[in-house]
């Protein structure tokens, strides 16, 4: 009888994985929607600045528990490399929050997925299955939907949201070749420490010159005037390490394409979020737009489950 009760309520190793998939998307989510709410009053540079900053202290915790593991072999550049190209995505992703709003930035994020694809076919002469080639077709087609232009935002900021999953994919391309030198804490402290020393010259770069006004490069830093920034500030680093922390765990449990195909739910949770902080509805275009992209993208990641 003990033995039913226990096995009815245990929990698979791919249940275990979704689950921790889903948590990760929705810290991921809480962490966009805290960067919308503190980016009203201060830069985006000081936002990557304080949820690295905090991330390194959790990082240093666990290497002090368990020190890094070293391999052979060593690609400093492709390292830091990695890190710059990582920072300037997060730079691109905390605006284009603040111009496109919290789902428009999570679906253009989302499409990284299609870029990885086609330039791990161009660079790394991997092949393409005819459903990774229809599922890029389906992807840009998606694209379409969610770029207008003739709205009220720019070509300009939408080419920014765009400039996000291009930056990621490239990110994901040198985390491929760095794992095979560097414990994943070296490669995300890598990445950290960029998100630091990068919008600290940043702001260097805006007080030296007050006459260049605040973007996603250059900025003022701005002291946290209320408690209930501050504590907004811990919280989007607490938010992003779990995120990162849970999107670990849950590779460990599943297929890395049935992964990556929950992590879409990360637009779900964006928009709603979105919705509640006083975005307004997507429109019918944006909604097929973003369910092409989904597909494309889920399809990408389950063909290559199989693989």
């Amino acid at each position: 009888m003990l033995n039913t009760l226990t096995n009815r309520f245990t929990i698979s190793h791919q249940h275990k994985g979704t689950l921790l998939m889903l948590g990760t998307t929705l810290f991921f989510a809480l962490t966009a929607g805290i960067s919308k709410w503190l980016g009203k009053d201060y830069p985006t540079l000081e936002l990557v600045f304080f949820r690295n900053i905090i991330g390194v202290l959790f990082i240093w915790l666990s290497i002090r528990s368990r020190p890094i593991e070293r391999k052979a072999g060593g690609k400093l550049g492709l390292l830091i490399f990695r890190g710059v190209v990582g920072t300037l995505s997060l730079y691109m992703f905390f605006y284009s929050i603040q111009v496109l709003g919290l789902g428009h930035a999570a679906t253009y994020q989302y499409t990284y997925p299609i870029f990885l694809a086609l330039l791990s076919w161009l660079f790394l002469g991997e092949r393409l299955k005819i459903p990774e080639w229809l599922a890029i077709f389906i992807g840009f087609v998606g694209i379409l939907f969610v770029f207008r232009p003739d709205l009220d935002v720019p070509a300009g900021e939408h080419i920014l949201g765009l400039g996000v999953a291009i930056l990621t994919a490239v990110s994901y391309l040198s985390i491929r070749r760095l794992g095979q030198y560097y414990d994943v804490r070296t490669i995300i402290l890598s990445f950290m420490l960029s998100g630091i020393l990068m919008p600290l010259l940043s702001m260097v770069i805006g007080e030296s010159f007050p006459e260049i006004e605040d973007n996603f490069l250059v900025g003022h830093f701005i002291l946290p005037h209320t408690t209930y920034h501050w504590l907004g500030f811990l919280a989007l680093g607490i938010t992003a390490y779990l995120g990162q922390k849970m999107l670990t765990q849950a590779f460990t449990y599943d297929k890395a394409g049935r992964i990556a195909a929950i992590g879409y739910s990360n637009i779900l949770f964006s928009t709603i979020l979105g919705i509640l902080m006083g975005e307004s509805l997507p429109s019918t275009a944006m909604v097929i737009g973003m369910l092409l992209i989904i597909f494309g993208g889920v399809l990408i990641a389950l063909t290559k489950s199989k693989s």
